[in-house]
């Protein structure tokens, strides 16, 4: 029987296998890499590691805290289904909403609308997560018009500036590049990057596409070269989706920005520019925003381990950031699980300690 693609991409890899380290910033790819086993298959040497690339794993304690400390004044607070578990330093949207507060799961910003909509009396804020990929559809609400009693808490983040700052503190080769995220801003943006030594190959989310990223990560560090190629072509160019940028940017504006397990990185967030200033939570409800900012200089500034105990032991900032596997937490499996979980690597769909638990007895391809 003929050997398939999938078979002979491993074989060129395990031919071609030196000591590499080549780290993925996107929750699917780590979905993808876990589903087929594909570190089973490939040479030991050649590490597959998993970064920042799950939106509600990045999002910081402090803006779970303001959403909740809104929604106990008496808004009703819309969000996406995995951001409900993931714990703040006092709970969860999901622990807020057990005790009596108007949280509603929602599948995207129109139905925030919607609600707003059907509510005229009651201010609806929807807590706004996610990057570069979903940024536009928020900024294109905006642009179309919101009704009065609507604000968005915003969390966005822009994944190049933490892969830049990855190359400082990590060892990295190499990265796989996000094929969601470079719909929208392209190729062009990870030239800074692989210009200081770093190769990377942008990819899509079959295991075809993954190993076929590997091999030319390979190819590169192989010619002593470091540059960006696309191998997605199929659903990414070089300039990316214009009109999507050009929404997203007539709405928000780069700003410095905490992220989960890393902490600040400069200009690698959104920020709504004055002109929509109205329409944002963390300025119309500034008194609350206020009140929490104090109170996290009493408990948990920082990222993961909060002061009361909340997360301890969790190893979540660590795997956020490869410096630790998900098998090398003493929770991840025991205490973490999917359906109680610790830390939000293993809440949503897209963290890395989920995917571990999820698909740890698959076999390889």
């Amino acid at each position: 029987m003929m050997e398939n693609i999938e078979q002979k991409l491993i074989s060129r890899i395990n031919e071609h296998a030196t000591t590499l380290r080549i780290m993925h910033v996107c929750g699917t790819h780590e979905r993808t890499i876990s589903k087929y086993a594909i570190r089973d298959v490939i040479n030991e040497d050649v590490q597959l590691l998993s970064g920042p690339g799950c939106p509600v794993c990045v999002t910081p304690a402090e803006d779970i805290d303001f959403a909740i400390a809104l929604a106990r004044s008496g808004k009703v607070i819309t969000s996406f289904g995995d951001m409900m578990r993931v714990p703040g330093t006092k709970g969860s949207l999901f622990d807020a909403r057990s005790d009596g507060s108007d949280i509603r799961m929602v599948y995207s910003i129109d139905d925030a609308i919607r609600i707003a909509k059907d509510n005229p009396t009651l201010q609806t804020v929807f807590f706004g997560i996610g990057f570069e990929t979903t940024t536009p559809s928020n900024a294109a609400a905006l642009l179309r018009g919101v009704p009065e009693n609507f604000t968005i808490l915003t969390s966005h983040k822009l994944m190049p500036p933490a892969m830049e700052i990855l190359t400082q503190d990590t060892n990295i080769d190499g990265f796989l590049a996000p094929g969601h995220v470079s719909t929208i801003i392209g190729t062009d943006p990870y030239e800074c990057i692989s210009k200081k030594g770093f190769p990377i190959v942008v990819t899509g989310f079959e295991a075809l596409d993954v190993l076929l990223g590997i091999a030319m990560i390979q190819n590169q560090i192989g010619s002593g070269r470091s540059f960006v190629e696309n191998a997605y072509p199929r659903a990414v160019n070089a300039e990316g989706n214009l009109m999507a940028r050009e929404m997203m940017y007539e709405v928000f504006k780069k700003t410095d920005s905490k992220w989960r397990g890393i902490g600040m990185i400069e200009k690698s967030g959104l920020a709504l520019r004055k002109e929509f200033e109205q329409f944002d939570a963390a300025n119309v409800h500034a008194g609350i925003y206020e009140e929490i900012e104090i109170d996290h200089e009493k408990t948990a500034p920082d990222t993961d381990v909060a002061e009361n105990g909340l997360y301890e032991g969790c190893m979540c900032a660590e795997i956020l950031t490869a410096r630790a596997q998900p098998s090398q937490c003493p929770l991840f499996g025991t205490k973490c699980l999917p359906k109680d979980p610790v830390g939000p690597c293993m809440v949503s769909l897209e963290g890395t300690c989920y995917n571990w638990y999820k698909y740890k007895h698959n076999k390889g391809l």
